[in-house]
């Protein structure tokens, strides 16, 4: 029987919760099930009905007021009016797509580009973070030779063909590609060895010994640099390096996927990968880049993008069309203007201090680690074991759900809390997500 997924299954609503549902939420599922595909999940054993956004804030169909502390997507904070009014400006003068010419989004990648590492020189654009990834394996592909893809056993990486196969948090239902090989995740909570850097290293060289074995030439290593879906593992800083040498001294490349680590959430940096000072041979990117409008990218040394794109000619529909680009100008502008990269260095170093105060209080709390805004709270039967205690986490959701703060967990045992809230989250929100969870431990704690 197939595994559920951690990714999607953990924390999502189930028929059997429907009869706890009040007459219109339960009206509303029942008419998904009827209408949408089965594949659908929501969030809570009580759906949210949302209707409004701003900000760091949601509001449902009763007017109340939630704080928000699980959206990416809505990187600078829902409904930005620096975005809104940038797509409606666009939209009122020409949407098409990259077969024109369109300074948008010449604009764009000169400034995206600015920020990445001086080898990195060239863009290239999709919808999705999926299709950002799918074209990632496709060029380490091509720059290689070889086809084995490294990633993380708990990773997720996308929906397409290529990318579900080197997805595991989407459940042994998905089966993963047989060039595909997984390694540990860099857990300092539970990996004993000292030095975590060689010890990560170690497990990449050795699934690369072992699809030589099996005759797979190895084209990359594929990974998000905080860790998100294996639990939020953001390591001491610098700790990636060793791995990624060992990467290039077997010929693969490296693929950093800062869907969720990027566009300056860790604080430290600006991407995620750089708090550890290297360069990918590859930077994908999705959902923090639009800001709700659908909108990705791939941004790569030009080297290894012309072992592919020399070849192989490449058209994306709506990837790159003038409106998605001028919301991504909104966003990294904002970014700058707000100075919401340092901002969330800070306001995600006070929120950590506080977390840490609820680890002392409570036995249940094993691990609270993070960078920036970016914060993985473990739950455990004790500190002692160290043992997953995934019920409680959920339980734990649902309780904060109740006090109008939404989250979600993540980790191969889905013990552990992922906040991780729009960057305009401030400091004055601290009190409401921190009491919230102080009164769901001191309420559910065993």
């Amino acid at each position: 029987m197939a595994t559920r997924s951690t990714i999607m299954d953990t924390n999502s609503f189930r028929a059997e919760h429907a009869a706890a549902l009040d007459s219109d939420v339960r009206k509303l599922t029942e008419k998904r099930s009827r209408v949408l595909g089965e594949s659908y999940r929501l969030f809570y054993r009580k759906p949210v009905h949302l209707v409004r956004g701003q900000g760091q804030y949601l509001w449902d169909a009763a007017g109340e007021k939630y704080l928000d502390v699980y959206n990416n997507v809505a990187s600078i904070g829902h409904c930005h009016p620096a975005v809104t009014d940038a797509v409606c400006q666009q939209m009122n003068q020409l949407n098409t797509h990259t077969r024109y010419l369109h300074e948008a989004i010449l604009d764009y990648s000169e400034q995206l580009l600015a920020k990445a590492p001086a080898e990195i020189d060239r863009a290239m654009y999709m919808c999705t973070g999926s299709e950002a990834n799918d074209l990632a394996i496709r060029v380490a592909k091509a720059f290689s030779g070889g086809s084995g893809i490294i990633v993380s056993k708990e990773a997720y990486h996308g929906t397409s063909e290529l990318t579900s196969g080197v997805s595991p948090a989407l459940g042994s239902g998905q089966p993963l590609s047989a060039t595909t090989r997984l390694v540990p995740p860099p857990d300092r909570y539970r990996v004993t060895d000292p030095d975590l850097g060689h010890w990560f290293a170690d497990q990449i060289q050795r699934q690369i010994d072992d699809m030589a074995a099996h005759g797979i030439k190895f084209a990359g290593f594929l990974a998000d640099s905080i860790f998100s879906s294996d639990g939020v593992f953001p390591g001491p800083a610098g700790f990636l390096q060793p791995a990624i040498e060992v990467v290039h001294n077997n010929g693969g490349i490296f693929i950093a996927d800062e869907v969720q680590p990027g566009f300056g959430r860790t604080g430290d940096a600006f991407w995620g990968f750089a708090r550890h000072g290297v360069v990918p041979d590859i930077i994908t990117t999705g959902k923090p880049m639009g800001n709700g409008i659908p909108v990705s990218g791939l941004l790569a040394k030009s080297d290894v993008l012309a072992a592919f794109s020399d070849q192989i000619p490449y058209f994306n529909t709506f990837g790159g069309n003038p409106v998605a680009m001028m919301a991504a100008q909104a966003v990294l502008k904002v970014i700058q203007e707000e100075g919401l990269q340092e901002h969330s260095r800070v306001v995600g170093a006070a929120l950590l201090k506080e977390l840490l105060m609820l680890k002392e209080k409570y036995q249940c709390v094993g691990d609270v680690r993070g960078a920036g805004l970016f914060i993985g709270f473990e739950l455990v039967k004790d500190k002692a074991s160290k043992t997953p205690d995934k019920q409680l986490a959920l339980d734990i959701t649902e309780q904060l759900r109740e006090h109008r703060v939404l989250t979600s967990v993540a980790g191969p045992y889905g013990n552990v809390l992922k906040l991780r809230p729009p960057l305009a989250f401030q400091l004055s929100d601290i009190d409401w997500l921190v009491g919230a969870l102080d009164k769901s431990l001191a309420a559910l704690a065993r």
